[in-house]
């Protein structure tokens, strides 16, 4: 362990670009809950345990037409507890390397919450690949993506229904998150879109600068492997090092510097080894 450690230090104290590649197990040190398998997902939301809906069932815009304030009682609720969750300080200690980096850096999450941003990272080095819970869009496709307006949604605490005014479009619509969910042939990727060619051509120019490449994944699992495989896409055709921070699945490709560890503890770990270089 503390062998690549050492190994993810040096690789970050030289690198003159840096792309952090995030899944859910970077916000789980926010506090923010856990919801790998339907235990931990029901602990979080225990009504939907006596409806026998799991997380995939919910994560479904098919609810935003036949149960709007369910729906939205499950979207709202993250929305209200993401805007009071304060990222924990290994967001910052992520955006140091990248500022320390010459050609700078770039995240690449499936996270929706926006911890990143809310964290300080500049909204134009982002990826957010899911979309986020942040932005909505109209179900009747009148308008682009927008802003969520300020403001809680009101959920009932005890059945976690939407029990006030549901968020409305100025067409007078429902909105829903601008989230790419299960089975969802609606969702506008135009904001997602966006983020990724500007993604495309800061990789371009940082190819062109021979940049010596660092990629930082942190708590990306194998269930949809989205973030995994596009670390390991770029790790290779950057001719980069890869440091997989993960519990459970730290292994990787040939040269992969595995940490099996949760997020926080190892950057707080990996920042250690570079101070003492």
């Amino acid at each position: 362990m503390d062998q690549n450690i050492t190994a993810a230090a040096r690789t970050l104290e030289v690198a003159t670009a840096v792309v952090v590649t995030a899944g859910a197990g970077m916000s789980v040190d926010s506090g923010l809950p856990d919801f790998r398998g339907n235990e931990g997902f029901w602990k979080a939301y225990p009504p939907f345990r006596k409806l026998g809906l799991a997380f995939e069932d919910l994560a479904n815009p098919q609810w935003f037409e036949k149960d709007p304030s369910l729906a939205w009682g499950f979207y709202g609720h993250r929305l209200n507890l993401y805007r009071k969750t304060k990222p924990h300080v290994g967001y910052s200690l992520l955006l140091r390397r990248i500022s320390a980096a010459p050609h700078g850096g770039f995240v690449f999450t499936s996270n929706v919450d926006g911890a990143f941003v809310k964290a300080g990272l500049d909204p134009d080095r982002i990826v957010e690949c899911h979309g986020s819970i942040h932005h909505a869009q109209c179900t009747r496709g009148c308008v682009g993506i927008v802003k969520m307006a300020e403001g809680d949604v009101t959920v009932d605490p005890d059945t976690f229904m939407a029990t006030g005014p549901l968020p409305r479009c100025r067409c007078g619509g429902l909105l829903r998150p601008n989230i790419l969910m299960f089975f969802d042939v609606g969702w506008s990727h135009k904001r997602t879109g966006d983020q990724e060619e500007r993604f495309s051509n800061w990789l371009s120019e940082t190819s062109r600068k021979f940049a010596r490449v660092a990629v930082v994944e942190i708590g990306a699992g194998k269930s949809i492997p989205t973030v995994r495989s596009r670390s390991e896409d770029l790790a290779r055709k950057l001719n980069g090092a890869l440091i997989r921070i993960n519990p459970t699945d730290p292994d990787g490709p040939p040269g992969t510097i595995s940490i099996p560890m949760g997020g926080l503890a190892a950057l707080h770990r990996i920042e250690e080894a570079i101070r003492a270089l």
